[in-house]
């Protein structure tokens, strides 16, 4: 069928990057005879026609040719086609109800993903003809098909059955178990036939402990009641038997280090964050022990029964394989950054992780310890020990793992404002070895302002201002030198404003404005350079400059009239803010303030009304500024108001939780209306914005506002109705 490519119109189809007339050489190279053409074809395909799973019209039209390769026992790599088949049909099945309608390139409605979809259903038969195929890789790839496109539950559940008693390989028997579990999820038909079989194979001592933990797990996935007190011992158990290697007395924990292949060096034309980033994803997509995606599964499945998740991960962390301990390493941070509660335990155990034979994972644990922001404390000596094991030039070491390992552990116990990090920081300035990394470490270390600040002017001294800055090394720099708070940095970031003002390069005079005006009064040798810009073409420097003008000398007068201009642009946040903090010398904006504020709450209304499904978080953000400015300049009068919009927003966007309650903390008993939400905010046990790298360090304030809010609005007397005043 490769033959007739031609009858198709594929310069008339698209991919994700244009016309699909390309498509057709994917396709011939995916059935060439050598091995590199067909590598680049599959990953082309990838890339272009099935890019970050989406599906374009090229894509569906390949369908009939990839069926064909997959049927032809001639071509090279069958097991990568049905592969490809197999990831297309998942993509569409996952999301043919989310977008039951798509726009389609020419503006029209497109139900491409049901479509495609059903067109995978009726090839189920072809995916219970590759599971049956003596090509073990044809048949690894296919069997999953059978939980994705069978409509026949009765059907799909006996093939699945019947291939686990013909699979001999652990990992084929273990994707047979999965697959089954994935069946029920996705057809509750069938949940009737496999829990019994779930049942006798995790309860059946003489099956493969393998097997035996993959049926417990996916028992748990798709039957959450079956799961008891006794499950993750069993699984504990289990995993021990899997893993049958000596272990120590004292902490069953093996000396063998975590092997893996040899990271390349970077390419030094590419700017060390961005190369780092880039490995940090390829590392982050390694698996290291064959137990990881079967213990993942079982976190997932196991959700907040946290005791239970601690002893599994306890287990995993003293494990004598050296791939399940790295694996967990990255398990436990998820649960700690997700999941309040005592962590002292698994964060002790991560700290264990810092064995200075083991750099590969020592460095996955410091990384891991250094996202933990203050709940790192219990492993603190631990990685004072392993900073200290080498000299403070270990920072700059040609052994790239061991490199990375000593820095991220610098990282971390710089983090929690440890000063036996400083010698190796000052490495890193003093050399220039990865300066991107160790720039934002140091603003944990105003103790040590005096050493660090010479050395961050000198980096600041050779940004070149000819050119627009990319990247965030200048931003972290001055916000560095804003919290070390040495006022010796004031005449160089009054010096770096006025070149970057001269070269035009406005995004870099913003920050470095905001550094400033962070110095207060201590910058006001400044004031010559910064208030002209308050002038300035830019609107951002605008308002950094007012901002720093305010901070500088605290003459309501100058700012009050610039701020009234200000707040003229949409969204303004930093003039917002900057009202707010001038407080009630600023009530010549307070009807601007009220009209941002109604303004947005038609918009919201106008939302609703309209049944608005995708949330626009400026909005919400809109009315935590606008509503903390309010109450700082007008206080008691707008307490209604404010409130309101303050719990508005935290309904809508939960990002927004820190400075709504920053507000409510500075409101006192006006607060007494949310008490309710700052109680259920205090009371639950999952952390919000745990997508964020700052998620840690975010919940922590705002388990800290949140207790001192309840505190305070108990103890208050009942507000006084307002007919008694």
């Amino acid at each position: 069928m490769i033959n007739d490519l031609n009858s198709i119109d594929w310069a008339a189809l698209e991919h994700a990057y244009g016309p699909g007339d390309d498509v057709p050489g994917w396709l011939c190279g995916m059935v060439s005879p050598d091995p590199d053409t067909r590598k680049e074809a599959f990953s082309d395909f990838y890339s272009k026609a099935l890019h970050q799973g989406s599906v374009y019209s090229s894509t569906v039209a390949s369908l009939p040719f990839l069926f064909a390769m997959a049927d032809d026992p001639a071509t090279p790599d069958r097991g990568a086609v049905v592969a490809l088949l197999l990831n297309i049909g998942r993509e569409v099945i996952d999301a043919e109800e989310i977008y039951a309608v798509v726009c389609g390139p020419d503006g029209e409605d497109s139900t491409i993903y049901p479509d495609t979809a059903n067109l995978m259903r009726e090839h189920a038969d072809a995916f219970v003809a590759y599971a049956c195929d003596p090509d073990p890789r044809v048949r690894g790839a296919a069997i999953e098909g059978l939980g994705l496109f069978l409509d026949d539950a009765e059907r799909a559940v006996a093939l699945l059955r019947d291939h686990l008693e013909t699979e001999s390989g652990a990992a084929e028997r273990g994707l047979v178990v999965r697959t089954m579990a994935d069946l029920v999820l996705r057809l509750p038909a069938a949940a009737g036939p496999a829990r019994p079989w779930f049942d006798a194979l995790a309860d059946n001592g003489s099956t493969a402990p393998d097997t035996r933990l993959a049926a417990l797990v996916h028992r748990a996935r798709c039957a959450p009641e079956s799961v008891d007190d006794r499950t993750v011992p069993t699984a504990i158990l289990l995993l021990r038997e899997i893993t049958p290697s000596p272990r120590l007395e004292e902490d069953r924990a093996s000396t063998g280090p975590c092997t893996c292949e040899a990271e390349p060096e970077p390419d030094p034309d590419v700017p060390g964050h961005i190369a780092a980033a880039f490995d940090d994803l390829e590392r982050h997509g390694r698996v290291h022990a064959a137990t990881t995606p079967l213990l993942t599964a079982f976190h997932e499945a196991l959700g907040a029964r946290f005791d239970d998740r601690e002893a599994l991960l306890t287990e995993q962390l003293r494990s004598a394989d050296p791939g399940t301990r790295y694996d967990a390493i990255d398990m436990a941070r998820r649960l700690i950054t997700s999941w309040r509660g005592d962590h002292t335990r698994l964060v002790r155990l991560i700290g264990d992780r810092l064995q200075p034979h083991d750099s590969y994972t020592a460095a996955a644990a410091a990384e891991a310890l250094g996202q933990l922001a203050g709940l790192a404390e219990p492993a603190r000596e631990a990685l004072a020990a392993y900073v200290t094991e080498h000299r403070p030039d270990a920072w700059a070491s040609p052994h790239r793992v061991l490199r990375r390992a000593h820095q991220q552990a610098v990282v971390a116990l710089a983090g929690l404002g440890d000063e036996r990090a400083l010698p190796s920081l000052l490495v890193a300035l003093d050399t220039g070895t990865d300066a991107w990394r160790a720039v934002p470490a140091a603003c944990h270390l105003p103790h040590a302002a005096a050493q660090l600040t010479p050395r961050l002017v000198r980096r600041l001294a050779e940004v070149d201002h000819s050119r627009e800055q990319f990247g965030f090394g200048l931003t972290a720099l001055t916000r560095t030198l804003s919290r070390l708070g040495d006022p010796a940095a004031v005449p160089a970031l009054a010096c770096t404003v006025h070149t970057a003002v001269r070269h035009k390069q406005w995004r870099t005079a913003e920050p470095v404005l905001k550094a400033l005006a962070s110095f207060g009064p201590r910058a006001a040798s400044a004031l010559n350079v910064v208030r002209p810009l308050t002038d300035a073409d830019n609107v951002g420097v605008r308002t950094a400059a007012a901002s720093c003008v305010w901070e500088l000398e605290r003459r309501p007068e100058t700012v009050v009239p610039l701020l009234e201009r200000l707040l003229e642009h949409h969204r303004n946040f930093d003039a917002i803010d900057l009202a707010g903090r001038i407080g009630p010398p600023a009530a010549p904006v307070l009807p601007r303030l009220r009209q941002i504020l109604s303004d947005q709450a038609e918009e919201n209304a106008r939302n609703e009304s309209n049944d608005a499904t995708v949330l626009n978080t400026g909005n919400a953000w809109t009315l935590v500024h606008t509503a903390s400015a309010l109450w700082d300049i007008a206080g008691d009068c707008e307490a209604d108001t404010v409130v309101s919009a303050l719990l508005n927003a935290w309904k809508d966007n939960d990002s927004t939780a820190r400075d709504v309650l920053a507000c409510l903390n500075r409101m006192g008993q006006a607060a007494r209306p949310a008490l309710p939400r700052i109680k259920t905010t205090l009371e639950q046990p999952h952390r919000g914005n745990d997508r964020w790298s700052d998620a840690v360090a975010s919940d922590l304030e705002i388990e800290r506002i949140c207790r001192s809010l309840v505190t305070r609005l108990r103890n208050l007397p009942e507000p006084t109705p307002a007919g008694e005043l």
